[in-house]
């Protein structure tokens, strides 16, 4: 079969694109991934075909009544070429990418729906998406949690109005649910399961496990020493100011341990000094590092701490923006790693809390225990065959009402 998986070009998003694609053409399938072009190396060089998106702004979201505003509907549109070129049996949209989600509707391809972190859509009574604080314990907490759900409706309610307008322009009927950019058909939620509330899971809602990509790169010399490993890897997208980095070299100087910091190709706008423990690079490879390492500190992006988990190395997470603070949280709430309020990031601070996990077995226990789920459970592969299983039930059943 032939598959389109479309993806926001930031690598939180562009890579687990990438791995569900390869993951789909090893099971024998043709896959296109629509992305931006900066990709376009990564996406060829592990063997799929590559199609060039438009990109525009995604935040803040622009008026929808603008001419910025109507680009998803416009980009949907220009998209239609490119689905009657490749024929696909399926569209994967990356939650970011509304135009091949409405594309695919306007075409009537099944179309599912990527989420590479945690499941975003609150259930009433746990708390809001990225505020990042832990479940209620009381009936009295969840209830006031109902009841704050009416003020996150009003929000809702405005997605829903700018998404019917978008619709509207296809000539797509109006939704009438919030949330209607991620498909009732299937949605594929490449997390830990570890790392989700307890709820009750829409239909069509599927927890994979992550899906891990990398591009390749050569390892690097570790500092000498039998001391314990700590990696700072910091956002790819955010901390234009290396704070984080600057504040752990900062903080381990003195410290019985050996670091490893990376800028991510993030250019220090000052010289960073380097402690004689440490080294600093711009880029690594997280296959060498992450197993080596004895604590992983980040900002909390998804993709890292997906591959501290996947390799059993506990996180302590320093949150700056968006849905990090959700990340960290639910990282904690596991007893996998702790989290640091970004107000907080400061040598010592940071020093202790690093301490703290360095020196307790449990979060290695728990960050191991996880590790062992998802050497039982491949991400990618638990996707491609969802996403396979919805080409093929939506084959079978347009066979069945036009036999010819």
């Amino acid at each position: 079969m032939r598959f389109l998986v479309a993806a926001f070009g930031d690598a939180g998003h562009a890579f687990p694109a990438i791995a569900l694609g390869r993951a789909l053409a090893g099971r024998g399938h043709e896959v296109t991934i629509e992305t931006w072009e900066e990709r376009r190396d990564a996406v060829e060089g592990a063997g799929l075909g590559f199609a060039a998106a438009e990109e525009y702004r995604m935040f803040p979201p622009p008026d929808p009544d603008s001419a910025d505003g109507a680009h998803a509907a416009e980009a949907a549109r220009a998209l239609l070429p490119l689905l009657e070129e490749t024929r696909p049996d399926a569209v994967v949209s990356d939650i970011l990418t509304l135009a091949p989600a409405l594309a695919a509707e306007v075409a009537r391809v099944p179309r599912a729906t990527l989420v590479p972190h945690i499941y975003p859509v609150v259930e009433p009574g746990l708390p809001f998406f990225a505020i990042g604080l832990r479940p209620p314990r009381t009936s009295l907490g969840r209830g006031a949690w109902r009841a704050g759900q009416r003020a996150l409706n009003v929000g809702l309610e405005r997605g829903r109005r700018d998404l019917n307008r978008q619709r509207e322009r296809l000539g797509l009927a109006p939704l009438e649910r919030f949330h209607g950019g991620i498909s009732t058909e299937l949605a594929l939620v490449g997390t830990f399961p570890q790392l989700e509330y307890p709820r009750r899971w829409p239909a069509g809602v599927e927890v994979t496990g992550p899906m891990t990509f990398e591009l390749p790169h050569p390892e690097i010399e570790l500092p000498p020493g039998d001391d314990p490993l700590v990696l700072v890897a910091p956002s790819t997208a955010h901390d234009s100011r290396n704070h984080l980095v600057r504040t752990a070299l900062r903080a381990f100087a003195d410290e019985p341990v050996r670091v490893v910091a990376t800028t991510n190709r993030v250019a220090p706008q000052s010289p960073i000094e380097v402690p004689a423990n440490a080294t600093l690079v711009d880029w690594l490879s997280y296959s060498q590092l992450m197993p080596a390492a004895s604590l992983v500190i980040s900002h909390g992006g998804h993709g890292t701490v997906a591959r501290a988990l996947g390799a059993g190395t506990p996180l302590l997470i320093s949150p700056f923006t968006g849905d990090m603070s959700e990340t960290a949280m639910r990282v904690a709430w596991a007893g996998a790693g702790l989290s640091l309020p970004w107000r907080l990031c400061r040598p010592p601070p940071l020093r202790w809390a690093a301490r703290r996990v360095l020196d307790d077995p449990e979060f290695t226990a728990r960050a191991e225990e996880i590790a062992a789920w998802g050497r039982e459970h491949d991400g990618a592969e638990r996707g491609a065959e969802l996403v396979e299983e919805l080409a093929y039930s939506k084959r079978r059943a347009a066979i069945s009402r036009d036999p010819s």
